[in-house]
């Protein structure tokens, strides 16, 4: 379209897609490899193929786009490199409850068949987060895309695997693990998610045994099981169905409550069985009783407390968390009839004491939230602390910077204090574990390749363990298995190591401390340079956004690009964070920067429609400037020096808040209203029209100028809606996306300076208007005093009569006043004075009169608002960002109240 033939307002639909089909047809998201530059590289953290990208995605695309941008606009070989992950157990889950709607089960198709369905969902959701990311208008190389299970990445897992194993770093071992029954797999402690749960403490009289009673003589059930005893020790559980797991009852050596118990021995409840009492300093003496039930197969602390006291530890549920043979007359009962069942059989023996209302965390899988079961089972792990020891020195020494600082210190407490990775799970979608056992000398065999007899007796009579492994082992070698290691590629030489990982500081220790330690020890190179760590978003009230949440389509990032376009979208998500915080997000937020990108597309038309035919200067300092030109120039040059600077500091939310101020306020509000005199003044002679000509000229030439550069460096925050104005503006080059990066030119401290003091007067002059009242369109008199920057004022008359919409005939403008007006309102700031006569402004007793009724309305505001945080009772119960919200309306009011006051002391003088 041509210039003049710009649509009034700037329309999303009908231009995102065809731009982004435009720029991947000619290439601009293709890297060049070019030796003789250094090459900016990030690999896309691979979304899993369980559904659609939801805001987490919406805000690491943001961001990851807006830096490959900008390092490909400063002319460096940028590669953006997407992928996806199979996610183990989030898609094996998804697939089996489709499978469940047709009263199916992934056992009644088998392994083989199961995988297929797994593979059909992922070629379906991997189409449409693929959809996804280019309507988010991330610029990555599509050619170079990757998939967790690729042949190659598949080949990267083995060869990493193989080589951990044989210098003796994997090994399997039978240890206490996170069980989901759910998912009927190992889980790491890290899948593991603790939420708040309101329960209850159960207190259980174990009988103690002695010379008046040797063990219950009566059946369990009939009322007379604990007959005779009397003696006995209580204890208190959170989990009574593990009771009939117990081995011991441990209580703390220096409580004197129970220290001469030590050495005693008690009789389970429902078993049976005689258990010792035994003493363990790490037993709480404030919990419950300070005596405590051992459980070693059914809890972290009990198992350590079971090793060090040689304690048996029997297994008394099944892998979906149902009570076994173990588990005596409960045999079979899933684990919560099982509590409720025992605790009514405890309380028929005479044995629960009490139940207390209990608020504790409680273990969740991360992906289905079934309620996790400590279970000891034999496992393949991760020998870690060989591992973990580089790449905490390669953060120590500063081969790594992580961003924000303060998570430095978080990374280093979890590596000093880390534990064992549990690699396998109870799986058949992923990497199947490449270790195969010999049916008959039990020896074990691994390899890049199948093998097809024992390593160690050559026998063929081998199998292939059934397990497969952790989904984070293959996301751990993102960085270079997508890049093709282990082979020695062009691509590996050039891209390797990449240069920064942005990513959510929720998953530092599940994916970024895995790459660092798995690149280390495969490649003897840290992975990237920088660790960009961005916050959770949540809605306005400050709740994580989920999509369990009532409006949680308004969320949805497909659903706000339909409304409000991608670069609303975007924008949002990076001007409204900061690296590490968490950040709110509200669609008042999303459509105001909607009506910015509707902002600078109206100001792109307004200078387009002035253009003639006249070429516009490449240089714009070099012609005849007024003090205006030169302070947007100096403006526009200091913007660019501090963007510059905010986006080498990973400071990117600033830097777009700044340019936002700069485009809707500077330019848009400030200069191009400025020009709007010159551009339409008419001529009076043919010397006057000359000059008005070259004065006209000189404004459209900066005006463009600024704008073009502008959008430039606002481009990798707003793709879109930037590339469609570049492309009606004067500019060189075929594209936008691949325009350079502006670099800051000369700046005019006094134009700065003396302009501003312009503007502070116009500021003043149009908040007076509002706090009064003024008719938007009405003059008014005004006297002002410049002092030194009177000569700037006066050759800004038509400017400031404009902007501060003054009454050119009753202007009085000097470097200072012979007297002051009466009954004027007077704003003084430095080194000028500004005068405004009220009877010019307002009707005095009419505003007196409205200004006393509203200070009435914001005075009874105010008590109903003090006395509603008086109330303890609503401090207590009501939400804290309920309190908080009223807290700040009260402050808001009280505010209101003292200039209301101060407007009326004015109109009384």
């Amino acid at each position: 379209m041509s210039p003049k033939e710009m649509p009034k307002t700037y329309d999303p639909t009908a231009t995102e897609q065809r731009i982004y089909e435009w720029w991947e047809s000619r290439g601009y998201f293709r890297p060049r490899i070019d030796p003789a530059k250094k090459p900016w590289t990030i690999t896309m953290p691979p979304p899993n193929v369980t559904g659609a990208l939801h805001l987490g995605h919406a805000i690491t695309a943001a961001i990851e786009d807006l830096m490959t941008r900008w390092h490909r606009m400063r002319g460096e070989p940028t590669l953006f490199l997407p992928g996806s992950d199979h996610a183990g157990i989030a898609t094996q889950a998804v697939v089996e409850r489709e499978l469940a709607k047709q009263g199916l089960t992934r056992h009644d198709l088998g392994r083989e068949k199961f995988i297929e369905k797994c593979w059909e969902w992922k070629h379906i959701y991997h189409r449409r987060i693929t959809d996804q990311h280019r309507k988010l208008g991330v610029s990555c190389d599509w050619e170079r895309e990757r998939f967790t299970l690729d042949e190659g990445l598949s080949r990267a897992v083995r060869t990493a695997f193989v080589r951990l194993y044989e210098r003796g770093l994997i090994y399997r071992g039978t240890y206490l693990v996170n069980w989901c029954p759910r998912c009927t797999s190992a889980i790491s402690d890290l899948e593991v998610e603790h939420e708040e749960q309101a329960t209850s403490l159960w207190y259980v009289r174990y009988p103690l045994l002695n010379g008046d009673w040797d063990g219950p003589r009566h059946e369990w059930g009939s009322g007379r099981w604990a007959e005779g005893a009397t003696e006995f020790i209580q204890v208190a559980t959170t989990r009574p169905e593990t009771i009939l797991g117990d081995t011991a009852v441990a209580v703390n050596p220096n409580d004197d409550r129970h220290a001469g118990l030590i050495g005693r021995q008690a009789v389970l409840p429902a078993i049976g069985r005689v258990i010792p009492v035994i003493g363990s300093l790490t037993v709480d003496t404030a919990f419950g009783t300070g005596a405590v039930k051992v459980t070693p197969a059914h809890d972290p602390t009990d198992y350590e407390i079971g090793l060090q006291h040689g304690l048996d530890a029997p297994i008394v549920m099944d892998e979906e968390s149902r009570m076994n043979e173990l588990a005596g007359p409960y045999r079979g009962q899933d684990r919560f009839e099982c509590r409720r069942n025992l605790v009514a059989d405890l309380e028929k023996e005479g044995l629960l004491v009490k139940i207390e209302p209990y608020t504790h965390a409680v273990g969740t899988c991360q992906r289905c939230h079934t309620i996790i079961e400590p279970r000891i089972s034999t496992q393949w792990f991760v020998r870690i602390k060989p591992l973990a020891e580089p790449a905490l020195q390669a953060v120590q020494d500063g081969r790594i910077r992580i961003v924000p600082e303060r998570f430095v210190k978080i990374y280093t407490n979890w590596m000093e204090n880390i534990r064992d990775w549990c690699i396998s799970r109870q799986l058949w979608w992923g990497h199947r574990i490449p270790v195969w056992c010999c049916d008959d000398c039990g020896a074990q065999t691994t390899g890049v390749t199948d093998p097809t007899a024992c390593g160690s007796c050559g026998s063929k009579n081998i199998h292939q363990d059934p397990d497969v492994l952790d989904t984070w082992f293959s996301s751990g070698l993102w960085p270079f298995s997508t890049l093709g290691w282990p082979d020695d590629t062009e691509d590996m030489r050039y891209f390797y190591p990449t240069t920064v990982r942005e990513t959510g500081y929720d998953i530092l220790f599940f994916w970024v401390a895995r790459e660092i330690m798995l690149g280390l020890a495969m490649t003897g190179e840290v992975p990237y340079r920088v660790v960009y760590l961005h916050g959770l978003v949540r809605n306005a009230q400050g709740k994580k956004i989920s999509k369990s949440m009532p409006d949680a389509d308004k969320y949805d990032p497909l659903n706000v690009i339909d409304e409000y376009g991608a670069d609303a979208l975007r924008f949002t998500l990076v001007t409204g964070s900061t690296p590490g915080q968490d950040m709110k997000l509200s669609p008042e937020r999303i459509a105001s920067n909607r009506n910015f990108a509707n902002k600078i597309w109206n100001a792109a038309r307004f200078v387009l429609s002035n253009l003639g035919d006249e070429p516009l200067a490449t240089d714009p300092w070099t012609l005849p400037l007024e003090p205006v030109d030169r302070w947007i120039l100096s403006r526009h040059n200091r913007l660019i020096a501090e963007v510059n600077r905010l986006m080498e500091d990973y400071q990117f939310g600033e830097a777009g808040r700044q340019i936002y101020e700069f485009l809707w306020g500077e330019y848009c509000d400030w200069y191009i209203e400025a020009t709007k005199p010159r551009l339409y003044a008419e001529a009076e002679s043919h010397a006057d029209a000359t000059a008005r000509l070259a004065s006209k000229q000189a404004a459209l030439s900066v005006l463009v100028h600024v704008l073009e550069r502008t959008l430039r460096l606002l481009h990798p925050f707003m793709p879109f809606v930037t590339e469609e104005i570049w492309q009606n503006l004067p500019h060189e080059g075929e594209a936008l996306i691949v325009a350079p990066w502006p670099e800051p030119g000369p700046r005019d401290e006094d134009a700065e300076r003396e302009m501003g003091a312009l503007m502070d007067a116009v500021r003043a002059i149009r908040n007076a208007r509002a706090e009064y009242n003024v008719e938007a369109g009405k003059p008014i008199e005004a006297h002002i005093a410049a002092g030194a920057f009177y000569a700037t004022f006066a050759s800004q008359r038509d400017i400031l009569v404009r902007l501060a919409r003054l009454d050119p005939e009753r202007l009085e403008l000097a470097p200072s006043l012979a007297r002051r007006p009466d009954k004027a309102l007077a704003l003084v700031f430095p080194g000028v004075e500004v005068y405004l006569p009220l009877a010019g402004m307002v009707d005095v007793d009419k505003e007196r009169a409205r200004l006393a009724k509203e200070l009435e309305r914001v005075t009874a505001d105010i008590a109903r608002s003090e006395k509603l945080l008086a109330n303890e009772g609503f401090i207590r119960k009501a939400p804290e960002d309920v309190v908080e919200e009223e807290r700040e309306k009260l402050a808001a009011l009280r505010d209101r109240r003292a200039r209301l006051e101060e407007q009326v002391r004015v109109l009384g003088a």
